[in-house]
């Protein structure tokens, strides 16, 4: 059962930094690119309209990030933990948001609960 817990969300303000974390469980980490999704209070919950923030490949760790967090927010793996990270620096109001963590096996997209970041003063 393919399991995504993330963690690591807060309070910060702006031109802060915070670290996400998404521990991973019940298929084979390595294998598979990861991603990190926001939705922006307000909007409804339709995960499949979220931004994609971030993503990094399984084979050679490539990247690709929404050109509103490029230079400010990086993704990186740990295939020994299970971990996929989002370091978030410069952080701006306008990043507030529910983050998601999120892989796609075969036709089926795997999401966890979220966590939340709030960049306020």
């Amino acid at each position: 059962q393919v399991q995504l817990v993330e963690s690591g969300g807060g309070l910060v303000q702006p031109g802060g930094s915070l670290r996400l974390s998404c521990v991973a469980s019940g298929f084979t980490f390595s294998s598979y690119a990861m991603s990190w999704y926001r939705q922006a209070p307000g909007k409804e919950r339709e995960l499949v309209a979220s931004e994609l923030v971030a993503t990094i490949t399984s084979a050679y760790g490539s990247t690709n990030y929404a050109n509103s967090v490029k230079g400010r927010f990086t993704i990186s793996r740990d295939n020994a933990k299970n971990t996929v990270y989002l370091q978030m620096n410069s952080l701006k109001p306008e990043d507030t948001a529910v983050y998601y963590c999120n892989t796609r096996i075969s036709r089926s997209a795997y999401w966890g609960q979220g966590t939340q970041v709030t960049v306020s003063s």
